[in-house]
């Protein structure tokens, strides 16, 4: 957690609107200090028991789902995420999480994929990157 100074002029609602939870803390001297806190950020697996044909070589997407926890835990501690692995030959029931697999199991996409909130971040052979990027677009900081 850490804190904000806020002047009354400042558009709270792109403050609100950037991946934080913001909350009034207290005034100081007619200056709002706004206690902004991250949201947990959802990131989504997706990939099956068999590896991929166009993915020869590459991590099983069971071993990408682990491997993505790790290095994310370890890069950023204390940062909440919610990390999901969805088995798309198995019965999901969730509509959206669905409608993905379908796409992956009708070759719009490889697997593993990698979403993190509603974007799709990776296909295929997942890098740490692009997954670290987005994250940081999302307010995340690295730990040293």
């Amino acid at each position: 957690m850490f804190f904000v100074l806020i002047a009354k002029l400042v558009n709270i609602d792109k403050l609100i609107g950037s991946g934080f939870n913001v909350k009034p803390h207290r005034e100081w001297e007619g200056v709002m200090i706004m206690e902004k806190q991250k949201q947990k950020v959802k990131i989504e697996i997706y990939g099956a028991d068999i590896v991929c044909a166009s993915c020869v070589n590459a991590p099983s997407s069971k071993d990408t789902y682990e491997w993505l926890q790790a290095a994310i835990t370890r890069k950023y501690p204390g940062q909440p995420f919610d990390i999901d692995y969805i088995d798309i030959e198995s019965e999901i029931a969730d509509s959206e999480q669905k409608d993905i697999a379908e796409q992956i199991l009708n070759d719009e996409y490889f697997y593993p994929l990698v979403r993190i909130e509603d974007e799709v971040i990776g296909e295929g052979y997942i890098q740490l990157k692009p997954v670290f990027s987005a994250l940081e677009k999302r307010g995340y900081v690295e730990q040293a």
